[in-house]
């Protein structure tokens, strides 16, 4: 046998179970061969593994996925290790220097870089159904003026399903095609009339003569019959937008799927991934960022900072991250484009804190040996505060990009003849086989002082 041809026998005999995982069920005695595939096992050949014939068999218990794979993806590869990032095989640094961000949506939802052809068509597609129905202007209307943007950001696009009804045959590949230019088109917009609601402003319409993040800076700070937006704030927004797209399976991509599962409509399946993202754990975290920024006040307060979050009476916001066991690949790129938006907009005295602060952190031991490195989170929000940004609209801000990560994995869920509608198994630890007690005959506080208390739980944010 050639070399070529022993060395292709060899990979396919590990793809079909040549590498195996050997189980000694002690308390029956009796072992098992798991396949092993990509590195991992199915869960599933657990269930073989029982005490009983009757039993239910073993299974896996792993909250919140920390070490579980629930698809197979080709989308986003990540190695928090090195601190790589890469959509569809290129790395996020090529694709911030050379690309758009419409380019990375057509990349991350069609598997390729498009041609010249089809970039232009793509773009097209997008840029002319930027437009909402006017109904969903009225809708937004009726809420109050304090009203959270990215809660009517939930409402808007869960609302977008009844005004594409079609969308809910999910196989028709026309319908997936334009639910997907729909949704990355009409989410800035919708995103900016909710802005636009909050300041008390009249909504802009879109400008289908400007760029996409041209176009959503114009529906953000028009106030005249013309808006120019200065290019390098286009840029870095544009950039922002690309960094944000698709992060692999983190919480609100896992909310799509999941619920996507269910063979929702596309709308209603985003629309999960909205609300997921607007969990303060998950989409906020630049907002902590700015307040701890504001909370040093100054250069000079930073080492006291630091020795605070060393003993645990301060928080260092913006540092490590679940994935990222080095510094965050989108954290370099980031920052080199604040200074090119603080050139437009002015100094910003948080930029010299944050800068002082990073430093020091990673001359310290303290944080490096426990893998503190900067994280996205880290200047995204002294950029956006740069713009004039309300903080409450950073996550939305932050929504209008990831659409186009959420709705390639959406596409790629249905196209995968594993995948069945998300049923997680639980333990139960709750009480068993007891009787009805009448009501007259039951013991209990006379006034209900709340739910039952819950330890706390010390949680890494992570996009």
């Amino acid at each position: 046998m050639a070399t070529k041809d022993k060395a292709k026998a060899e990979t396919d005999g590990k793809a079909t179970g040549g590498d195996t995982l050997s189980i000694t069920d002690n308390r029956t005695g009796e072992s098992y061969e798991i396949e092993i595939n990509d590195g991992t096992i199915r869960t599933m050949d657990l269930r073989q593994i029982k005490v009983a014939e009757h039993d239910f068999g073993m299974m896996g218990y792993d909250p919140a996925f920390l070490n579980t794979a629930s698809c197979r993806s080709a989308i986003t590869y990540i190695d928090g290790e090195a601190g790589i990032l890469q959509h569809r095989g290129i790395p996020i640094e090529q694709l911030c220097e050379h690309s758009t961000y419409l380019e990375v949506a057509y990349l991350l939802v069609f598997d390729e870089l498009p041609t010249q052809a089809q970039l232009d068509r793509w773009t097209y597609d997008v840029i002319h159904h930027t437009f909402v129905h006017e109904d969903i202007k009225k809708m937004n209307e009726g809420y109050r003026h304090d009203a959270h943007p990215m809660g009517m950001l939930l409402a808007s696009v869960g609302a977008l399903s009844t005004f594409y009804p079609t969308a809910k045959d999910t196989e028709d590949h026309e319908e997936r095609y334009m639910a997907a230019i729909r949704l990355i088109a009409k989410v800035p917009t919708l995103a900016a009339f909710a802005y636009r609601h909050s300041m008390g402003y009249p909504y802009v319409y879109p400008d289908n003569e400007l760029s996409y993040s041209e176009n959503f800076l114009s529906m953000l700070f028009k106030m005249e019959n013309t808006y120019e937006p200065d290019p390098r704030l286009a840029k870095a927004l544009d950039v922002l937008f690309i960094l944000h797209a698709d992060h692999e399976q983190n919480c609100s991509t896992n909310a799509v799927r999941a619920v996507g599962s269910s063979d929702v409509d596309p709308y209603s399946a985003v629309a999960a991934g909205v609300a997921a993202l607007y969990g303060p754990l998950h989409g906020g975290a630049n907002e902590a960022v700015l307040r701890m920024l504001r909370q040093i006040e100054s250069v000079e307060n930073i080492p006291d900072f630091l020795e605070g979050v060393k003993n645990r009476e301060q928080k260092l916001m913006g540092f490590g991250h679940r994935v990222y066991k080095n510094y965050d690949p989108r954290a370099r790129i980031i920052k080199k484009h604040v200074d090119e938006v603080l050139e437009v907009t002015g100094e910003n005295p948080l930029l010299e804190i944050a800068t002082e602060l990073e430093k020091r952190a990673l001359d310290d031991d303290f944080f490096t040996s426990r893998k503190l490195y900067p994280n996205v989170d880290f200047y995204s929000g002294l950029i956006y505060e740069a713009l004039r940004i309300p903080t409450n609209m950073f996550t939305v801000i932050f929504a209008i990009p990831r659409t186009s990560g959420w709705v390639a994995q959406w596409l790629e869920l249905k196209d995968d003849p594993e995948q069945k509608i998300a049923r997680p198994r639980q333990i139960y630890t709750g009480k068993r086989d007891q009787d009805y007690v009448p009501i007259a005959e039951r013991d209990g506080p006379e006034k209900i002082t709340g739910p039952p208390a819950r330890r706390p739980k010390l949680l890494r944010r992570g996009a």
